[in-house]
């Protein structure tokens, strides 16, 4: 887990569009981070498999 002043950081506004990147808003990760949920693959997994993602479902049972 990231410290809380890093976490602070990565939400200001950058002074240039370039730098900018996404990061999962509830574990900071840099990679792999869905744009629609602003989420890790590995927290949405995790949300998704307790249900409080609506919508999304396992693709294969």
């Amino acid at each position: 887990m990231p410290r809380k002043a890093l976490i602070e950081r990565w939400k200001k506004p950058k002074k240039f569009k370039v730098r900018e990147y996404t990061r999962c808003k509830i574990c900071g990760r840099a990679r792999s981070v869905y744009r629609e949920f602003n989420l890790c693959r590995v927290c949405f997994r995790k949300m998704a498999l307790e249900g409080k993602l609506p919508g999304v479902k396992k693709a294969s049972w």
